[in-house]
């Protein structure tokens, strides 16, 4: 029970820090910018329809990405 206490203190001190600091570095560091293969490699794409999307997405990305029906 003890750990549990001081995890909790502990996490309440990273929270109350981050709080502490400016909005804009608090805003600079809450997106991480990930490199998406495919879909990062275009600046715009558009479908006639959802059907067509879907079809692409299962015929073009990777299925980690989680775009396709079955990952």
């Amino acid at each position: 029970m003890a750990s549990d206490a001081g995890e909790r203190a502990q996490w309440e001190r990273e929270f109350d820090a981050a709080a502490a600091r400016p909005l804009a570095r608090r805003w600079r560091y809450a997106f991480i910018r990930t490199y998406k293969p495919v879909l990062d490699d275009a600046a715009f794409r558009a479908f006639d329809t959802t059907a067509d999307y879907r079809a692409w997405c299962e015929a073009n990305l990777p299925s980690w990405l989680g775009y396709g029906r079955e990952v």
